[in-house]
């Protein structure tokens, strides 16, 4: 049984290793807390590009929902701070990393294409679930000496054949 806490790149891996810890572990914690500050310096802000498939197959349906990393930034605070606002019946760390998978990053020279899934629900304390199913493609870049995220087409459907 896979552990979801534990990164599944080696720390020699470190490009792979690196590109876990900011898209999963730190982005989960940073999202939780509902402080931007820990992952703003995640990303290449010139250039970049979020795109919304609104979990639909057909990229006729998808939007330009971020054109900036200002306007993603904005979305991300205000469904953190909304998901804080939430009562829920078990704890949402261990439920987030345990719906959350990241075993594929593909690189190319100074760049990565990795894709992250959500497969799982959140027991809300008035017996409702939140459903995370859908998945995100990040495009990565080194930046700087660090591996950043230049952009992403998020809300896939997961799996892409079902929507």
């Amino acid at each position: 049984m896979r552990d979801p806490f534990r990164n599944p790149f080696p720390s020699s891996d470190t490009a792979r290793h690196a590109i876990w810890q900011m898209l999963v572990e730190r982005d989960i914690d940073a999202f939780l807390s509902a402080d931007w500050s820990k992952v703003a310096g995640d990303f290449v802000e010139e250039g970049f590009i979020g795109i919304d498939a609104k979990r639909e197959i057909s990229p006729d349906k998808w939007r330009l929902a971020f054109p900036s990393l200002t306007d993603y930034r904005d979305e991300w605070l205000r469904q953190a701070e909304d998901f804080a606002k939430q009562s829920f019946a078990e704890d949402t760390r261990k439920a987030i990393f345990t719906t959350t998978t990241l075993e594929d990053i593909e690189i190319e020279g100074d760049m990565a294409l990795v894709r992250k899934k959500f497969d799982g629900s959140l027991k809300k304390s008035d017996g409702s679930a939140d459903i995370l199913k859908w998945q995100t493609l990040y495009y990565c870049r080194l930046h700087q000496g660090h591996w950043k995220i230049s952009g992403f087409t998020g809300y896939l459907p997961n799996p892409m054949d079902t929507a």
